[in-house]
């Protein structure tokens, strides 16, 4: 008779042990190594069974009519979905708390339901009330939206089996528990369990599922990583709360591409999309001032203009101030260094700060030429064209390389009134300022 050992295994990289321990040996996780019953020698075989519902047929015969796109209302949400909810599929929306998961998904609710659907709103964080009073600031007081505040597995099912929905939404999947497995909510049996279930439901009755998830301290989703390959669409709600303007990123998605980015902006009726944000990252300056220079930067897909401020500050102090905000500053100081070698602009005393508009982040090399402009305006006290915008990466040698999808970044700036573009067809970033600043600012 074989022998029967209970290892225990991390069900996040399958590392093994004979003994229970706290902390993966692998890949160094905390709390998710668990038993599993295994056989050590004499493996038994699986005995075959005949399909319960159909035989396999040809992919030729098989439809996609059922897994047709279907629009929420939200054209920015829509657009990041590839066009709208699946039916059937498992959506994972993760965000940092405060940042307005709940308000965007409420919206979403509430706009599928004024076309007739039923939708469940599961609210596994906060009572009906509160979500009632939420809902009359955003306006999704809606008779066909129906809210639900359980914490348990068994009675969201059934609230399913008695409501038949046509869209589900459980916020959130870390506070759901299941009766039959050990552990709190939150934990990695029970985040595996109640996603695992709830996936399975919507494949099974082809009802889309919206799960909201939560984060960890480093921004990544919390519970086992199972959960992203469970699900066929991950997305990330992102913003800063000095600001109020929200992204919304797709990491992963079965059903359309996953370099759409979402523009949103936090209003006090609620969330609002943003269709055209290209004036909300530039000043409202009409005189040009030295030391700003506007580049086209990449969001998924999108063109998205960012104006970049550079001051310039003498100093006296031994070590100077380098103070960036929503720039990289390793890459601030890299361009300081080549302007600095290769095109002779000191910057040993003073202090520089740099900055983008609106609050923006730009971490793609395609600012590189931007900021260095911005640099070199603000050393010489000289106002750059305010018809100027400028997209390229600067290499150590001074060069200025290409960067991706040059041609809608041109078409952008053309559509926006940009006359000059300034790219890699400038090979050098000393040739690209004595381009910039040897005329008169308009």
């Amino acid at each position: 008779m074989a022998r029967v050992s209970t290892p225990y295994k991390c069900v996040e990289c399958g590392w093994t042990t004979n003994k229970w321990v706290g902390r993966c040996g692998e890949c160094q996780q905390w709390d998710t190594v668990q038993e599993f019953g295994t056989e050590s020698t004499g493996g038994r075989t699986v005995a075959s069974r005949v399909p319960a519902n159909r035989t396999a047929v040809p992919i030729t015969q098989i439809t996609v009519t059922d897994a047709e796109h279907r629009p929420t209302g939200i054209a920015e949400f829509d657009r990041v979905l590839g066009g709208g909810i699946v039916p059937g599929a498992a959506i994972l929306l993760s965000g940092e708390p405060g940042v307005g998961k709940s308000t965007l998904l409420l919206d979403v609710a509430g706009r599928v339901a004024l076309r007739g659907d039923t939708v469940l709103y599961v609210s596994a964080e906060e009572s009906v009330g509160q979500v009632r009073l939420r809902a009359e600031r955003t306006g999704a007081l809606v008779d066909t939206l129906l809210l639900a505040a359980e914490t348990n597995l068994g009675t969201v099912l059934g609230h399913i089996d008695d409501v038949k929905p046509s869209l589900v939404i459980i916020d959130s999947v870390q506070t759901i528990s299941s009766e039959t497995v050990d552990g709190l909510a939150g934990g990695v049996a029970q985040v595996r369990e109640v996603a695992a279930t709830v996936v399975r439901i919507a494949k099974e009755r082809g009802i889309p599922v919206i799960l909201v998830g939560h984060v960890t301290k480093d921004g990544s989703i919390a519970g086992p990583r199972l959960l992203e390959h469970l699900v066929d669409v991950v997305m990330h709600f992102e913003g800063d709360r000095q600001t109020a303007l929200r992204f919304i990123r797709t990491l992963k998605n079965r059903f359309g591409p996953t370099d759409e980015v979402g523009c949103f902006e936090m209003v006090g009726s609620g969330i609002e999309q943003v269709p055209d944000p290209s004036a909300l990252f530039r000043s409202n300056s009409v005189t040009p001032v030295s030391g700003t220079c506007t580049t086209i930067t990449m969001e998924g897909r999108r063109a998205i203009p960012v104006e970049i401020q550079a001051l310039i500050v003498p100093s006296n102090a031994p070590q100077p101030r380098r103070v960036t905000n929503g720039v990289d500053s390793s890459r601030v100081a890299m361009l300081l260094a080549v302007l600095e070698r290769r095109a002779k602009i000191p910057f040993q005393s003073a202090d520089v700060y740099v900055s983008t508009v609106g609050g923006i982040r730009v971490t793609e090399p395609g600012a590189d030429l931007a900021i260095a402009l911005a640099l070199a305006s603000a050393a010489k006290d000289i106002a750059l064209p305010g018809t100027l915008v400028a997209t390229g990466e600067i290499s150590l040698a001074g060069d200025i390389r290409a960067v991706t999808a040059q041609q809608l970044r041109s078409a952008e700036a053309t559509r926006l009134g940009f006359t000059e573009v300034i790219d890699h067809s400038v090979n050098t970033l000393a040739d690209a300022i004595m381009r910039s600043l040897a005329r008169p600012s308009r």
